[in-house]
């Protein structure tokens, strides 16, 4: 559950180490994203001589949130850190790697590539 102003971490490679949140792309009132939202972002710390700058503002997905996802089996899943994936206007990742576990509910709202670079899916 992040809202506007929150921090995250990327967890690919295209060069933006942290970024935080300006606005969440969905369709509820409250603009609150979960899992597999999409997200307008500024980047805070990137790494020198990146394709990403810092001061840039890029579209995100959300892949981990400490907020624990609600599975219709009823288990849930949470974890450690707030982490995104900066992607394109297509919805394709701009990182050739995806670092860390992703939850499963990425690969039912149709980002099939994330789900396939990421290491595991939880």
């Amino acid at each position: 559950m992040l809202r506007p102003y929150s921090h995250m971490i990327v967890a690919d490679n295209s060069g933006a180490k942290e970024v935080r949140i300006i606005t969440v792309l969905t369709n509820n009132k409250h603009q609150v994203g979960h899992v597999g939202d999409k997200c307008v972002v500024t980047v805070k710390k990137a790494s020198p001589n990146a394709a990403v700058v810092k001061g840039a503002v890029v579209k995100c997905v959300i892949v981990r949130t400490k907020r624990e996802v609600r599975r219709p089996d009823g288990s849930l899943v949470r974890f450690d850190q707030n982490a995104a994936v900066l992607i394109d206007d297509d919805g394709n990742p701009k990182g050739t790697r995806i670092f860390g576990p992703v939850c499963r509910e990425l690969r039912d709202k149709g980002y099939l590539k994330i789900a396939s670079l990421a290491p595991e899916v939880v």
